[in-house]
């Protein structure tokens, strides 16, 4: 069986502003302050964290969307989640529905906690002003 995490975060900035931290390499690096592959092009594979997490961006619409096939290295052979990054401007700030399907029962409680962990307090930190 496979869990969906589903999280709200709101950010200080434009969603572009946001989005970049996401889908820009130097900004990933930036934001996780390890190592990141990637390429601003649907399609295109990626990694972090040396390889560990890997996938491909599905789509990537500049300050509105990211969907990419998401996966830890200790996951299931094979198995992928769908992560799905949806971005609104509320003001002077961004909100982002994080949605990501198909994360294994087993691993989901510590994913959850590593998007908070990993992701969205360094990113606040980063876009707090």
């Amino acid at each position: 069986m496979a869990k969906t995490i589903k999280q709200t975060i709101i950010f200080k900035g434009t969603p572009k502003e946001v989005y970049d931290y996401l889908a820009d390499a130097k900004k990933h690096t930036k934001l996780i302050g390890d190592k990141v592959k990637m390429t601003a092009k649907a399609g295109d594979r990626f990694t972090a964290y040396g390889g560990a997490v890997e996938g491909q961006n599905l789509v990537l619409e500049p300050g509105a969307k990211i969907i990419q096939t998401w996966r830890y290295e200790d996951w299931p052979k094979g198995h992928y989640s769908t992560a799905i990054y949806e971005f609104k401007k509320a003001g002077k700030n961004t909100v982002l529905n994080f949605t990501q399907i198909s994360v294994p029962d087993d691993k989901a409680a510590d994913i959850a906690q590593g998007w908070k962990d990993y992701y969205w307090e360094p990113l606040k930190k980063l876009l707090d002003r």
